[in-house]
């Protein structure tokens, strides 16, 4: 559909000096693209003037007329299309949004759109009271970006083209006025607080709090793993169920494995007899250095041997209720229990079922199904959630470990009082909880507590105060969409553009 029209006034400002004028000097045609009608191409055939400025001194001999609303200096589309390709260009980016361009009658390319969002102009936001900062990633592993967020409109402000101090330090003295700064308790981002505004207060984040004590309550757990199988039991379970014996008890006592492993247990804890540190010992016998720590940590190589390769997941467990039911039926043939469970949704292979089956026929008949073996997330799951949100087994289960492995209930307890520290606001009660976990032998809480006093004025304020870095967080999860979309064309530049425009 074209559409011919010609501009009506008899003057024109001039975009060099301003001064308005009547003098004509020549006309032509311009062809300007606008929103498609019906689902049709619209195609504006717009006959405008060129004019004479009357000013000698301004550097325009002559210029163009436009007509508001419309058209803008080298403008090959109306203002209107322009500013709706733009939206889609944020919004989708480049071949996505061409695509969607193409069904409303718009042919454009991906470049003109990515083009659109770098021709956007830059935006100057007013300083938040509330900054988050975090660290994004450009290239995972390799290069690394900083995004700074306004926690109370939960609005970007700023991407940063890195992480160092000197460039985030920077920022922040060139934007006066913020109040408190919500962070990781990265010590780079603390640095460049303290050197760029040094008057703020620093609040780490609960979620990275909780994170990291979660994970020092693994690392004991792991320390204990040797104490999770739960003990045999000379009840047999009512019928018809089933129970399968373990698959493999106690240590491994031989194999390339355990030889590898009890040397060098021995060559490890005889130079550590002889004085030498861990990082010398591992240069020595070329090994890793957590390597190295673990041995060192391992009084008897038994505690290497026992756990590692038991109670993983299998493709079969959802399936195996339904085996043996089937099976105290009387149902016995591997193939057709296999055919059975396909039926159901099973992806596995036969030789799966075969062996489970043939499990079932070496045990002891109407006796309850194997229970999953306890794994070291199960435990640290039910020690890091709340207790209400644990059903009956599992609360049960987690009290009869506690009173077997003695040494894990004060890690629970540890847990618990600092949930309540968190979820009650009471950062004030960060000191005596430090005491009471550095009173006790358990390492990796007293590596996390050390940790909490290196940086304890920022997660004290991060305890007491409502703020945190979730939004910061959320933004993060967009940029990470946002790479996907434009893939092999995200730099740093556009992805920035697109952040801050697009929020």
């Amino acid at each position: 559909m074209t559409v011919q029209a010609a501009a009506r006034s008899g003057r024109a400002p001039c975009p060099g000096c301003g001064t308005s004028s009547t003098r004509v000097h020549s006309r032509y045609v311009r062809r300007l693209d606008d929103t498609a009608a019906g689902r049709r191409r619209v195609i504006i055939e717009l006959q405008v003037r060129r004019f004479r400025c009357h000013q000698q001194a301004c550097s325009k001999a002559t210029f163009v007329e436009q007509v508001p609303g419309l058209t803008f200096r080298y403008g090959r589309r109306s203002q209107g299309l322009h500013t709706a390709l733009r939206h889609v260009a944020l919004m989708l980016a480049g071949r996505a949004g061409s695509r969607l361009a193409d069904v409303f009658a718009v042919p454009v390319s991906r470049s003109t759109l990515l083009r659109l969002i770098q021709g956007l102009p830059e935006t100057a936001s007013p300083t938040p009271r509330v900054l988050g900062v975090d660290e994004f990633a450009l290239r995972k592993g390799h290069v690394y970006a900083t995004i700074l967020v306004d926690i109370e409109t939960r609005r970007p402000v700023d991407l940063l083209p890195d992480r160092r101090v000197e460039t985030v330090a920077r920022w922040l003295a060139d934007h006066p006025g913020v109040e408190v700064i919500c962070r990781d308790r990265s010590g780079t981002y603390a640095e460049a607080g303290r050197l760029g505004a040094p008057d703020a207060i620093h609040v780490a984040d609960r979620w990275h709090l909780w994170k990291n004590l979660a994970e020092a309550v693994e690392k004991t757990v792991v320390h204990h793993r040797a104490l999770l199988p739960e003990p045999p039991t000379s009840t047999p379970a009512p019928s018809p169920a089933l129970v399968l014996p373990p698959d493999t008890a106690g240590p491994r006592r031989s194999g390339r494995l355990s030889d590898r492993v009890r040397e060098q247990h021995a060559a490890v804890h005889g130079l550590l007899a002889g004085g030498i540190a861990l990082r010398v010992i591992a240069r020595q016998l070329g090994l890793a250095r957590n390597t190295v720590r673990r041995l060192a940590h391992a009084k008897d190589p038994d505690e290497l041997l026992v756990g590692r390769w038991n109670g993983r997941a299998s493709i079969l467990d959802s399936y195996k209720p339904y085996i043996d039911r089937r099976y105290a039926e009387g149902h016995t043939v591997a193939r057709r229990l296999f055919e059975e469970i396909c039926d159901h949704g099973y992806g596995g292979q036969e030789q799966i079922v075969r062996k489970y089956v043939h499990r079932l026929r070496e045990a002891f008949p109407n006796h309850a199904p194997p229970r999953r073996k306890t794994s070291v997330r199960d435990v640290t799951s039910w020690i890091t959630r709340h207790p209400d949100n644990l059903d009956e087994d599992q609360a049960q289960r987690l009290k009869d470990l506690l009173a077997r492995c003695p040494d894990l209930d004060p890690t629970a307890e540890h847990t618990r009082a600092f949930a309540e520290l968190m979820n009650n606001r009471h950062g004030h009660r960060l000191k005596d909880w430090i005491a009471q976990v550095q009173a006790d032998s358990i390492p990796a809480l007293r590596t996390f507590a050390t940790g909490l006093e290196q940086d304890l004025d920022a997660v004290v304020a991060g305890l007491s105060l409502s703020y945190s870095s979730g939004a910061v967080e959320g933004h993060n999860n967009k940029i990470k969409m946002l790479k996907r979309q434009m893939f092999g064309r995200a730099n740093f530049d556009l992805l920035r553009k697109r952040v801050l425009h697009a929020a």
